[in-house]
């Protein structure tokens, strides 16, 4: 069996200088059925070498639940078959844009710390991960060489303990093949995320022979590595679009190889955060500003597209990467075929979002301050809140402090508007005797900065003028919950788009990949045959969902639309990639 090492200046296969020409691929946001695409695209660009994150929440929803951790070794044996090295970054947080960084909404403790109310359930994840992992190391014949360390802690922390904790469960549980930690190209970052005796990395998009100086100043050995050339970026919901231009990035990547360096390109194919696992940002300086969550597609402008096709900056990536194989460069393979027929879908069924919560929800829970959804064990999903307004009393205000993220509220059962962190206070003032309620939706948790780990819902209180409203009435419905909706009592819908579960068909001649269009529908998250492709948004910029060909099959296909505000009627619409 071979075995990878790091040396004083080069990676090291068997002892012979090796460098690594990587890109980053998450297995959890690219169709199962398409790895063997992507993984062969990346081999076509000119790359050696496949990386990817691990998102513990996905894994494990709920303590000791697990779910499907084994599709991590399954993608692993895939870039074997495919002719690539792996790096596994396994977190516990991975940031990427991911609800949370890949924590689980349950965690205690102070998280991405050495606190033991922390490290206990790392502890059992990684237990349950690492042979995953360890089984398809390179000295086993796997392909696995580098396993990462956390994830970029010196832009969070400086518990020097507890990276250096995590490398020696690393290590207690079988990881052979060198570890490496990866940080921003800054002082404080390198200092507060390095482990003495772990390969440090840097992350960066451009000015690679700066970064490469700083890197040097802390490690004067070891192979340079860039972690994350950050050859595109990612987009928010209300914000523009973002892109780089191929040949700028291409230029960048070239600077970095001329330093002798190894890269990993982020993203090289970025793909799609299904289910409403896309996470969330703060603005500002310090990350510390408005929420600023993140859009279902994850195409990062990547050289792949989100559909895994060939971009103008594939073609000028693999020209620099190129020069700098062993030999030619393999052809691309065909792209999957996309629909062949444009189709629109037919809603037959509608119910009132009541009626589903109803159906579906957890146990309402009476509290005398609101409860956050950690609080109801809700990651994803909407909570209706339910307060009484005393009375007889005059028309106040109604306010929702410390609300995260979004309200709809309804007075009396009437729709009386829309309530945001920037604008808690409801624009008409509430008379009493009146029935308040207020459904919240996570727009996805902070992944990055200081504000990660905060609490979703209302975590500050209802007051009518400046008296708290207690005894509040709190139900949570998470995304799962509908992955069963036989129970919801459906009825023929009334044509006025209102709020609710939507149910109906999609008659495919050709199937492939394709985007679902949603004209006129507000915002909500859509299932085809019980596939959830994530959450649609009018506000843009993302205006049409991917949906992966393998989720689709000839003849009649099932759809359904959670719309959480109202939507004009038109039917949602298929059309190929």
């Amino acid at each position: 069996m071979s075995e990878f090492t790091v040396g004083d200046t080069d990676f090291l296969l068997d002892g012979r200088p090796v460098r690594l020409l990587s890109g980053a691929l998450h297995y959890f946001r690219v169709h199962e059925a398409q790895w063997g695409h992507r993984l062969a695209m990346l081999r076509a660009m000119g790359l050696n070498c496949v990386e990817t994150y691990v998102p513990w929440n996905l894994h494990e929803p709920r303590p000791g639940e697990f779910r499907d951790v084994e599709a991590l070794g399954r993608f692993l044996d895939a870039a074997r078959e495919a002719g690539l090295w792996a790096i596994v970054r396994p977190g516990p947080y991975i940031c990427a844009e991911w609800e949370n960084g890949g924590l689980p909404h349950w965690v205690p403790g102070h998280a991405r710390t050495r606190d033991e109310r922390f490290l206990r359930p790392v502890r059992a994840w990684f237990r349950r991960l690492l042979p995953e992992v360890v089984s398809r190391q390179i000295d086993r014949g796997g392909p696995v060489i580098l396993v990462q360390v956390e994830n970029e802690y010196g832009s969070y922390g400086s518990d020097a303990a507890y990276p250096d904790r995590l490398a020696g469960l690393l290590r207690a549980e079988g990881v052979t093949v060198p570890l490496f930690t990866s940080d921003g190209p800054e002082d404080h970052m390198l200092t507060g995320g390095s482990v003495p005796g772990v390969l440090a990395t840097v992350n960066f998009g451009s000015h690679a022979r700066e970064a490469f100086r700083t890197l040097r100043r802390h490690r004067p050995e070891g192979p340079l590595m860039c972690m994350e050339f950050w050859c595109g970026w990612f987009d928010h919901w209300g914000a523009e679009h973002v892109v780089r231009d191929p040949e700028d990035a291409a230029a960048a990547l070239r600077e970095i190889l001329e330093c002798g360096a190894s890269v990993n390109l982020y993203m090289a194919h970025g793909g799609t955060s299904f289910a409403g696992w896309a996470g969330a940002n703060r603005g500002g300086d310090l990350h510390d500003g408005p929420l600023e969550p993140d859009v279902t597609s994850y195409d990062y402008d990547a050289p792949l597209d989100e559909a895994g096709r060939p971009t103008r900056k594939f073609w000028a990536f693999r020209e620099v990467l190129a020069e700098y194989a062993e030999g030619p460069l393999p052809e691309p393979p065909a792209p999957p075929a996309p629909l062949s027929t444009p189709a629109e879908a037919r809603v037959t069924a509608w119910a009132p979002l009541e009626a589903v919560l109803e159906a579906c929800g957890g146990t309402e829970v009476s509290s005398p301050v609101p409860p956050t959804f950690e609080e109801l064990d809700v990651d994803r999903g909407v909570v209706r809140y339910e307060v009484t307004v005393p009375g007889p009393r005059q028309p106040y205000p109604l306010i929702a402090r410390g609300l995260r993220d979004l309200a709809v509220v309804y007075v009396d059962g009437e729709r009386a508007g829309v309530l945001t962190e920037a604008e808690e206070r409801l624009k008409e003032p509430v008379a009493g005797h009146a029935r308040v309620e207020l459904w919240v939706e996570s727009l996805g948790r902070v992944n990055y900065g200081p504000r990660s780990g905060e609490a979703k819902g209302i975590t500050g209180g209802i007051l009518h003028e400046r008296q708290y409203l207690h005894d509040v009435r709190a139900r949570g419905l998470r995304l799962d919950d509908l992955e069963d909706v036989s129970a919801v009592p459906f009825r023929e819908p009334d044509g006025a788009g209102a709020p609710g579960l939507y149910r109906g068909s999609v008659t495919v001649r050709g199937a492939g990949d394709a985007l679902l269009e949603l004209p006129g529908w507000t915002r909500g998250f859509v299932w085809l045959n019980g596939f959830n492709l994530g959450r649609y948004w009018s506000a843009g910029p993302q205006r049409a969902l991917f949906v992966p060909g393998p989720v689709l099959r000839e003849g009649v296909n099932e759809v359904r639309v959670l719309e959480f505000e109202g939507a004009s009627g038109r039917p949602p619409t298929l059309r190929g990639v």
